[in-house]
């Protein structure tokens, strides 16, 4: 049997970082085992769904890469694939279920729930419904019926226990005197949760429920009707929470938790599905970095931990500066092509006459840059006529004793260099230091903050070269003209 797995996220939110990590654990399973990834929308909360949120969770997968193989926008012979669409099925289901006597009516109202569950509380401490309406005979069903009292449909649980071989957590077992009569159809005629999901996964022929372990109290239930629908049971795996740095359930205290909002902050998909992954999972041995198709071809669901992971935004960043490392250049201009245009630095010739100096400029920059935004941030030097001086690094370098005497002598030697690169670069100022009677290291610092404004950056001798001759020469004539009027 071909495996079928599924992502049924809730329109309610867009994608966050937990629904993004079961969405990769079933895609990897479904490509790893050559199975199909159907991807179902779960809006049955109507008042909190909306269109907004859908298309947020569909840019959110398309964004991972995680496209799916049957669902919204692509259809499937399986459809319709939103949960709304699918009532009168669920419907026709719970309605199976009473005919068969596996389910029953319940006419109890919330006032009388409320109140026995308020009076046991004052007791026992707990409650569970007391199966008032499983009681009823046919004649005080129908009577009801003719007088159409308001109804909810509940599931008859039958006694013993329910376990199951979790691919996760190994047997997990529910007694069943801890499961009360739980409604699958509301009063307003409305599936409930466990109902339609059910009903779903059957009509989709799904084959492994790899979800959250916040499920795991849902399985019991959602098992009860699969055999009530005389369904197959697909296997089921609980993968572990993920928690914040605090090891308390990750929530929007913690930072970014929308997919998109890490898109827009300048990660990678690369990147975000390589940490996803590892949150819980273990490919074997020591590996951590690992590409999209070495993520395929090591995934087993054996290899999810039993424990909880915890969300390490430093480690989120340490994988997405090792990705942007191993972009090619051409696929790297293009990642950090938006950036470059928000900041209003971006040329066309940056991809083609200029593409050389335009990539040299790049790999200066990617053992610093940590996010694709980085890249413009960083570089601006490179780009603007007019530097932002550092005042502190102005009053430290730029006036210092006999310094304006010394960038002039550096602009003669630069002059007369017969090639500006690195290591001609690097002599020409070495040996000024030495005639000056200087330390290397001042006239560094110095000729740093004179053609960056800053007192950071990569190798100078290298920016300088990047930069040229004549920007450099024109960057020393306004150095000194800014510090003799901080001088002054």
């Amino acid at each position: 049997m071909i495996p079928r797995v599924r992502f049924a996220p809730s329109p309610t939110g867009y994608l966050h970082v937990g629904g993004a990590r079961t969405a990769l654990f079933n895609w990897l399973y479904a490509r790893r085992a050559g199975g199909v990834f159907v991807l179902r929308i779960e809006d049955t909360d109507a008042e909190r769904s909306s269109d907004a949120m859908v298309e947020g969770i569909l840019d959110g997968l398309r964004w991972l890469g995680l496209a799916w193989d049957e669902g919204p926008k692509i259809g499937g012979e399986h459809g319709p694939y939103f949960q709304s669409q699918r009532f009168d099925r669920h419907r026709d289901v719970a309605a199976r279920l009473v005919a068969e006597r596996l389910a029953y009516y319940c006419y109890c109202t919330p006032e009388e729930l409320s109140a026995k569950r308020a009076a046991a509380e004052q007791t026992t401490g707990g409650w569970k419904y007391d199966r008032t309406c499983c009681a009823l005979t046919d004649r005080e069903i129908a009577s009801r019926e003719e007088a159409r009292m308001a109804r909810a449909i509940r599931f008859r649980v039958p006694e013993g226990t329910t376990r199951f071989d979790d691919l996760v957590h190994g047997p997990i077992e529910f007694d069943h005197a801890n499961i009360e009569d739980f409604v699958i159809l509301r009063s307003d005629g409305l599936p409930t949760y466990q109902l339609s999901v059910v009903s779903d996964d059957v009509d989709m022929k799904i084959t492994h429920v790899v979800r959250g372990d916040d499920h795991i109290s849902n399985t019991p239930k959602q098992i009860l009707i699969y055999r009530a629908m005389g369904a197959a049971l697909p296997q089921f795996a609980h993968v572990p929470l993920i928690l914040g740095p605090d090891k308390k359930r990750l929530s929007k205290r913690h930072g970014a938790t929308s997919v998109m909002e890490y898109a827009r902050g300048g990660y990678l998909p690369e990147a975000m599905t390589n940490f996803l992954a590892l949150l819980g999972w273990s490919p074997g041995g020591d590996r951590e970095l690992l590409t999209r198709d070495e993520l395929v071809a090591a995934f087993a669901l054996e290899g999810i931990s039993g424990g909880n992971a915890v969300f390490n935004p430093e480690k989120l960043d340490w994988f997405n500066q090792q990705h942007l490392m191993r972009l090619a250049p051409d696929e790297l201009a293009l990642r950090v092509k938006p950036s470059f245009e928000a900041a209003g630095q971006w040329r066309d010739e940056f991809l083609g006459d200029r593409r050389a100096w335009f990539f040299s400029v790049l790999d200066l920059f990617r053992p610093r840059a940590k996010r694709l935004d980085d890249f413009a941030a960083q570089s601006r030097f490179f780009f603007v006529d007019t530097l932002e001086y550092d005042a502190a690094a102005v009053e430290k370098h730029l006036r210092a004793t006999d310094m304006d005497e010394h960038l002039v002598a550096l602009d003669a030697a630069f002059a007369s260099l017969d090639t500006f690169d690195p290591v001609s670069i690097e002599a020409a100022l070495r040996s000024v230091a030495d005639a000056r009677g200087v330390k290397a290291g001042s006239l560094i610092h110095a000729m740093r903050v004179a053609v960056t404004g800053k007192t950071v950056s990569p190798g100078l001798f290298d920016v300088l070269s990047l930069l040229g001759r004549a920007r450099v020469r024109q960057r020393l004539a306004e150095a000194r003209r800014v510090g003799a009027t901080s001088a002054s």
